[in-house]
């Protein structure tokens, strides 16, 4: 092989491999090194500090609080909105009157802004007029402020995030459902197999390799959620409803404690890395690819 030849896959790779180290690497080790410094001030530039950024951490409620809150957040997002966008895909890949309305109507959600879809359900949890009210008013039910009760107000932000995404995964699973052919169905159905024996010993081991792309998706669209909190919650009441990225603009942009966080988003990232690095581990075992 000449020079050209081995010289010319890397000229062509060359364009997406300076923009790949340029906002993706280079930010990263970057976002490492900047965890161990200060924050610089005003006449006083940043100065190493070494792990005291992360000890810091240790000691800081806020930061427990909204790791508790993402937990919860993911724990209650991820499996409804795999199962929501599974149900979904399985019905509109049927042979049903208006399936493409149906399949529109599933994905307007995923198209909205972000802004426009927190509008909305701010609007939908407004306490007294909004329409959420309007139904709990219909049926005797007292008025109550979903979004300002410390104890509703994740459970409210979780709706609303199940209701944006499901749509989106359910396009997955629909292309992967019409890339099973018909005869396994065929086949189950002289065997005698129902419906659930189908689903749960042909079709769903099927499923999974989109099943692990979607969930390791869904895990990283749990932690990066900040914009439903801007518009509806700012974080509260009393950070009831603060999640870890929007935690971290808050450290770095309102508080202006860039060292900090940096170290935030490190361990962030970290965590990511991990919980991704054994959800493949274990799934890629169960995986069927052909």
């Amino acid at each position: 092989m000449g020079f050209r030849a081995r010289v010319t896959p890397w000229l062509l790779l060359l364009p997406a491999l300076t923009l790949l180290v340029a906002f993706t690497h280079w930010p990263a080790l970057a976002t490492v090194w900047d965890s161990f410094l200060s924050t610089p001030k005003k006449g006083r530039p940043a100065h190493f500090i070494g792990i005291d950024n992360y000890r810091g951490m240790v000691e800081d409620e806020v930061f427990w609080q909204a790791l508790t809150n993402n937990v919860i957040y993911a724990v209650g997002t991820i499996p409804l909105s795999i199962a929501l966008a599974i149900a979904m895909a399985l019905w509109v890949d049927s042979r049903l009157a208006g399936r493409g309305f149906l399949r529109l109507a599933y994905f307007t959600p995923t198209v909205l802004p972000m802004i426009a879809v927190a509008n909305i359900w701010l609007f939908f949890y407004t306490p007294q007029y909004g329409l959420l009210e309007q139904i709990t008013q219909a049926l005797g039910l007292p008025s109550h402020n979903w979004l300002g009760d410390k104890h509703t107000v994740l459970g409210a932000i979780i709706v609303v995030a199940v209701w944006k995404e499901a749509g989106f995964f359910m396009i997955f699973y629909l292309a992967a459902l019409q890339q099973i052919p018909p005869s396994l169905a065929e086949a189950a159905a002289l065997e005698g197999a129902s419906r659930a024996q189908y689903f749960r010993r042909v079709l769903f081991p099927l499923l999974m390799p989109t099943t692990l792309f979607v969930l390791v998706n869904a895990l990283i669209n749990s932690v990066r959620m900040v914009d439903h909190l801007f518009v509806m919650t700012r974080g509260g009441p009393d950070n009831a409803s603060a999640l870890l990225l929007y935690y971290i603009y808050q450290v770095g942009f309102s508080f202006w404690d860039t060292g900090y966080a940096a170290a935030l988003t490190v361990v962030v990232l970290a965590a990511l890395g991990v919980v991704a690095f054994f959800q493949i581990r274990f799934l890629d075992r169960r995986t069927h690819y052909q």
